[in-house]
């Protein structure tokens, strides 16, 4: 069912900074942030050959980044996004099989502008996991 990684997603601090260490040091393809209110994060998209690194920041104190980095105030691997062809087939199988769909379990609209949906950390290995239709 879950097709190609889309992207591994790192909460950071300091979205200015972690984009610079991307961009200067590793001499990475980042995007421009960009704001993302429905999730409560600004992003940037650093562009690899075979997948993208998200990195995050808190837009706001209510974000369930502002969270996460309580728990881990230099930042860490928040979440990793996998993608799939029927975002409702995808969260009604995962249902079936146990999953726990986060939130209200309908999609949202992700920062690539394609339909997401979380999936509860302790039913996969501990990791929090999105998946996106492709």
């Amino acid at each position: 069912m879950i097709g190609r990684l889309n992207h591994v997603a790192i909460a950071v601090p300091d979205l200015a900074a972690a984009t610079a260490t991307y961009r200067d040091a590793l001499g990475a393809e980042v995007s421009a942030p960009q704001a993302e209110p429905d999730h409560g994060v600004t992003v940037v998209f650093v562009v690899l050959p075979n997948t993208k690194i998200e990195l995050l920041e808190p837009l706001g104190k209510e974000s369930p980044i502002a969270k996460f980095l309580e728990k881990n105030p230099n930042g860490g691997i928040h979440h990793v996004c996998y993608e799939v062809d029927d975002i409702i087939a995808a969260r009604e199988q995962m249902k079936a099989a146990g999953a726990r769909v986060l939130g209200d379990g309908e999609p949202k609209m992700g920062a690539h502008g394609k339909p997401v949906l979380f999936l509860h950390p302790k039913d996969f290995c501990g990791t929090l996991t999105e998946l996106e239709q492709a």
